[in-house]
């Protein structure tokens, strides 16, 4: 049974509420951000949400309806440390599930991965970032792409891509770190994961 598309706004704002502020929002801060006059009608959704095990909540609390571990139609997967030799989106390799539709960034699917450290930071991407990624498997000269190195990053890593005649070229956004160049048979080694359609800043 589908949902909605008032009951996706619901779930898409009790999300990105939760994971922003970490409790789950009031029922008249739900019918304030969706523009609903009184709480009746929301209920109502809010009922329905939950029998089909997308919602559950707590009897008696202000803050009572948050996102099951059920995973949501809308969701994005975030990817932990990949296990050697699985897909990207292998069930091993997620850490966690982020309630946000895909096509929020233009995507039909897409998965996150969490930002370390700071090679990024010239293009306002910072350690603890999220970095939501398109999956394919190639990308234009100067695109900003997760990639995998073989036997040199021990995890997906974003970069800037840069392609030669005859050899690749991964740049971080940080002078301090040196580009990462392949030739010639060592151009195998770089596997293009994905191509970065928006970023997600936890509230610190």
């Amino acid at each position: 049974m589908g949902i909605t598309d008032r009951q996706k706004e619901i779930l898409d704002f009790i999300g990105a509420f939760q994971a922003r502020e970490g409790f789950p929002p009031s029922i008249r801060e739900i019918c304030r951000a969706l523009g609903l006059a009184s709480p009746g009608s929301l209920i109502r959704h809010l009922r329905v949400l939950e029998a089909q095990g997308l919602l559950s909540s707590v009897p008696g609390k202000k803050r009572a309806w948050k996102l099951t571990h059920h995973r949501s139609p809308f969701s994005v997967p975030l990817i932990g440390q990949i296990a050697a030799g699985t897909p990207i989106l292998a069930e091993e390799n997620r850490e966690d599930d982020l309630p946000v539709d895909p096509k929020l960034f233009g995507a039909d699917e897409a998965f996150a991965l969490r930002v370390r450290g700071d090679s990024m930071i010239g293009a306002q991407i910072r350690d603890g970032d999220l970095a939501v990624i398109r999956p394919q498997e190639d990308a234009g000269n100067g695109e900003i792409v997760a990639v995998m190195v073989e036997g040199l990053e021990p995890e997906a890593t974003l970069k800037v891509l840069r392609r030669g005649k005859q050899n690749l070229e991964l740049h971080a956004a940080n002078p301090a770190y040196v580009p990462l160049v392949f030739k010639g048979r060592d151009m195998a080694k770089v596997k293009i994961l994905g191509k970065l359609v928006g970023i997600i800043r936890p509230a610190q």
